[in-house]
């Protein structure tokens, strides 16, 4: 029996561009539910994989403390804030003590208007043994994006603030068609926490 999918929620961003002043951290800010941006994201996950680990960063405002009760594994990381790569490979490292899952399914935590629907298809892909399964609706890509084992050493090896999109560019990709615009919606600005949640 393959090993199941893990899930990683990376959660370790500042939203600079939500609040310019730092005062407030966009992942702890209410959806138009009353739910905090990043546990809706990381609940959805939760229903579909059986681990997740969240990245967050240090002095993370209580994000950690809000997914762990949650059930998330939670995991500081002290370079978050040198690019999502360092976070990516933080969470990767994390998941590998007691053997490597045979796959990776990787969220985004100001992502909630994710379709619960979605996640169970890339998690899908990924155990029907796909490289790197990801979400396309009207002809475009989106997230999150689902990585194998077989693409564990490069992973570890991204440095910087572009994640795995080199990966995405070179390799093969199995693109699981979806009807949700919630793969191409974060949370940027304070507009953007007014919305239907998908699957909620």
């Amino acid at each position: 029996m393959t090993a199941p999918v893990t899930g990683i929620l990376l959660a370790a961003g500042r939203g600079r561009r939500f609040d310019p002043a730092g005062l407030r951290n966009k992942l702890l800010q209410p959806l138009a539910d009353g739910e905090p941006v990043v546990a809706a994201s990381a609940r959805k996950l939760l229903a579909v994989v059986p681990r997740v680990v969240a990245i967050v960063a240090p002095d993370d405002g209580g994000v950690g403390a809000r997914l762990s009760a949650l059930g998330c594994d939670v995991v500081v990381c002290p370079d978050a804030d040198s690019g999502m790569a360092a976070s990516l490979t933080y969470a990767l490292r994390h998941t590998l003590a007691g053997g490597p899952p045979a796959a990776w399914l990787v969220a985004l935590g100001d992502m909630p208007y994710v379709d619960p629907a979605t996640l169970r298809a890339l998690a899908a892909a990924l155990a029907a043994g796909a490289p790197i399964a990801v979400p396309v609706v009207d002809g475009r890509r989106g997230n999150p994006v689902g990585f194998g084992a077989v693409h564990l050493d490069a992973l570890l090896a991204l440095r910087g603030d572009q994640g795995a999109r080199g990966l995405l560019r070179t390799c093969p990709v199995t693109e699981v068609a979806v009807r949700d615009p919630g793969i191409l919606r974060d949370v940027d600005v304070p507009g953007d926490l007014n919305g239907d949640l998908a699957g909620a």
